[in-house]
């Protein structure tokens, strides 16, 4: 997957996620007059705090936006991203790397079902000594 770099964009959502996508063109993508607009394999970018040596740092990882698709192309109203910017030399080699095997990330699976199960009364009695000490610890709260 060879992409110009000017191709690859970085959008801003209205609710502050950032995407990391081909905006595509031409034939590709919406008329200008449409309320929407069409993405190509947008991947989020996810911003993990890491603590090194020299203090805390942002670790960046690319997932798959929307996960729970085989789509290619995202469409999404225009009126809920709030910027689109080029991507940098560094995120365009990043996205280019994991986008090149967008459609064999894996489909995630559904979790295994949880059974329900009822406490017994000796658990239910030590859960209530928990609560009833927590409460007591409540009125002795110092504000340093």
């Amino acid at each position: 997957m060879h992409q110009p770099q000017d191709s690859i964009k970085i959008i801003k959502l209205v609710n502050g996620e950032d995407v990391v996508t081909i905006l595509p063109t031409g034939k590709n993508q919406l008329p200008d007059n449409s309320q929407l607009v069409r993405l190509e394999k947008p991947l989020l970018i996810k911003y993990v705090p890491q603590m090194t040596l020299t203090g805390f740092k942002d670790y960046i990882a690319l997932i798959k936006w929307c996960s729970y698709t085989p789509d290619k192309i995202i469409t999404i109203p225009k009126n809920k991203i709030m910027t689109i910017t080029n991507a940098s030399a560094e995120m365009t080699a990043s996205y280019g790397a994991i986008a090149k095997n967008y459609d064999k990330q894996p489909v995630p699976m559904k979790q295994q079902n949880y059974r329900q199960q009822k406490f017994s009364d000796a658990e239910n009695e030590k859960i209530s000594e928990i609560f009833d000490d927590f409460d007591d610890d409540e009125g002795n709260t110092t504000i340093h």
